[in-house]
């Protein structure tokens, strides 16, 4: 059990840094002015999306067999990357339609708190489904040798990988949101909503191609 435990936080560990966990939020949080709390709270709710579907697909490969996850890396693999790179696109789309009416003024969305708050749940949606498809096939593996000692080794895996999951996607979103904090060109102030959308584009198309 305590090598469980060791093996599902490392795996756990390095997982949650890759980018596509938490540099959409950064971007995405920047360019719709998010505040602190409505960024935190963004991460949360996907990084908990993100476990719960690996959660799901771990119990059954705990107890079939690690087949199950093969047969679930083409979803993984197509659907969420794809929809990154839609929303991406969207708001490349919407830099380009304002190109040439950028201003200096506060985001408009400020001002009307409840399509401020409706825009947020969309967009947090969107994140929240892609991160549900794409679940941790590493973990989906160990979970398959958890299962080994029964309900308690996958027990085990499934909330060292929740809590160190979010805890890592917090504390990296938190760096992240205090460097672009410091980090603000002229540049970046008229066309961040195309930055975003690169961003999210690249990393959609990233997880197309790359296995991590």
């Amino acid at each position: 059990m305590y090598q469980i435990f060791i093996g599902s936080f490392f795996l756990s560990l390095i997982h949650a840094m890759i980018p596509n966990h938490w540099l959409p939020l950064i971007a995405v949080g920047k360019t719709e002015n998010w505040t602190t709390r409505q960024t935190f709270w963004a991460t949360i709710i996907t990084g908990v999306a993100h476990t719960l579907s690996t959660v799901i697909i771990g119990i059954i490969v705990g107890l079939i067999g690690y087949r199950l996850a093969k047969d679930y890396t083409a979803i993984s693999e197509t659907i969420a990357p794809g929809i990154l790179v839609g929303l991406g696109l969207v708001y490349i789309f919407r830099d380009f339609r304002g190109l040439h009416h950028h201003t200096h003024e506060v985001n408009p969305l400020a001002k009307n708190p409840e399509q401020n708050k409706s825009r947020w749940i969309a967009i947090l949606t969107s994140l929240s489904i892609a991160m549900f498809l794409t679940p941790c096939i590493e973990i989906e593996a160990y979970y398959f040798q958890a299962g080994t000692i029964g309900w308690t080794g996958i027990l085990i895996v499934s909330v060292v990988y929740l809590i160190t999951t979010v805890a890592v996607m917090i504390l990296l979103v938190s760096l992240g949101m205090r460097g672009v904090k410091t980090f603000n060109t002229h540049f970046l102030e008229h066309h961040e909503k195309a930055v975003t959308g690169m961003v999210l584009v690249g990393l959609g198309v990233l997880a197309m191609f790359v296995k991590f």
